[in-house]
């Protein structure tokens, strides 16, 4: 199996033409937006011109099907709201490049797959969570965007599209190449990352509901503003986790909304994520506690109402050691010494998919550690170095994994 590096790089640089913005290598391709839509249009025409079968299900997943038993390959193609080039596209045009590389060299057989809603438009990689039996359709139809939009609404621009669902029966395993999106890798020089497993992760909204009043006629003791809840909620949380976790787990409030948001009026309404991430599922539980504890004390302290949304996760998953050794074996034979092994911070549909098949992942290095920004990027020499130590792996595994 012989990767063509300037073909795989071309398919990368054009997949990142449809929603290209900002400076640099910039994307703004979230989930069924007009560019994410027309993407994966062009991603299922190449699909189609190496002899796949493309199914596209309801939720708008993107399968490029082998004949008979195949290894699946991809990742996914939608972007954060301002986000890079590789996050998701990278695993996706890798997999293309890989089916094509074992069409031409007559085996094994491999399929494609770029899934739906990965960056949380509407959820926590709500496409691979729906696909894989984690979510119902009908559950996630009624999960929400930022603006109020509803996934049901939006996957409507997708309808035209939509053929039929891939059974998981078809598939031996799933592999997924990514960028690290840390600074792991870049700091230490090495070339690949094979990833050992998967943190879980928790998230919901929270809703601090105080009082709307005039910001100039208003004493500050009186006042039932919901951002200084907020703000309180933000400074004793930070506190009351210290000794709960480890150097590795992470916390966010990511999104804030103020109602009405006006510089004039005491916010009356205080709506923000709260996501939280660990490899260990205790650890996420007892955190949760702490969030609920810490946040229901606040708003009795400051006369407010308190609601939860719904709380979505994922748990902590180890990868295949049948799969995960067959990609060690391509990172020796491609990059020799200059690979480790590594747990992976960030979520993946990876973790969804291990419901149903054996998983892997293997990472490339992320310059300075950026992702989730414009300015993110990796060395060409790098992507298709991870591209290689792919192929060299489905290779050794065959179509039966």
């Amino acid at each position: 199996m012989q990767i063509d590096g300037a073909r795989f790089l071309a398919d990368l640089h054009k997949l990142r033409s449809f929603g290209a913005a900002g400076v640099g290598k910039g994307v703004v391709r979230p989930a069924y937006s007009a560019p994410d839509v027309t993407a994966r249009g062009w991603l299922a025409k190449q699909m189609t011109e190496i002899g796949l079968r493309v199914e596209i299900d309801a939720m708008g997943n993107l399968f490029g099907l082998a004949e008979g038993p195949s290894i699946l390959l991809g990742s996914h193609s939608d972007s954060q709201p301002e986000g890079g080039w590789l996050d998701g596209a990278l695993g996706v045009i890798a997999a293309l490049e890989v089916a094509r590389a074992a069409k031409e060299a007559g085996g094994p057989a491999v399929s494609v797959v770029s899934f739906q809603d990965e960056e949380g438009r509407f959820g926590v990689t709500t496409g691979s969570a729906v696909w894989s039996g984690q979510l119902s359709l009908a559950e996630a139809d009624v999960l929400e965007d930022h603006g109020g939009i509803t996934l049901g609404d939006a996957r409507q621009a997708m309808a035209a599209m939509v053929t039929g669902d891939a059974a998981s029966d078809l598939f031996t395993g799933f592999i997924e190449m990514h960028i690290e999106q840390g600074p792991a890798l870049d700091t230490s020089g090495d070339k690949i990352g094979v990833v050992t497993d998967i943190v879980g992760i928790r998230d919901m909204k929270i809703t601090f509901e105080g009082e709307q009043n005039h910001a100039g006629t208003t004493p500050m003791h009186l006042r039932r503003d919901a951002f200084q809840a907020v703000s309180a909620f933000n400074t004793l949380l930070n506190d009351r986790l210290r000794n709960v976790v480890t150097p590795q787990t992470v916390w966010t409030i990511g999104h804030v909304s103020l109602h009405p948001n006006a510089s004039s009026i005491v916010p009356g309404r205080a709506v923000f994520s709260m996501q939280w991430r660990d490899a260990d599922t205790d650890r996420l539980a007892r955190m949760e506690a702490i969030i609920r504890e810490t946040a229901q004390e606040v708003a009795q302290a400051q006369g407010m109402a308190l609601n939860y949304g719904t709380l979505l996760g994922l748990e902590p998953v180890a990868m295949d050691a049948r799969l995960r050794s067959a990609l060690e074996a391509g990172a020796e034979a491609v990059t020799p010494g200059k690979w480790r092994k590594m747990p992976s911070g960030a979520l993946h549909d990876a973790t969804n998919v291990a419901r149903l098949l054996p998983v892997a992942m293997v990472f490339v290095p992320s310059i300075d550690g950026l992702s989730h920004t414009f300015a993110e990027d990796t060395a060409e020499d790098d992507l298709v170095a991870g591209v290689q130590v792919l192929a060299h792996a489905v290779g050794a595994l065959g179509s039966g994994a």
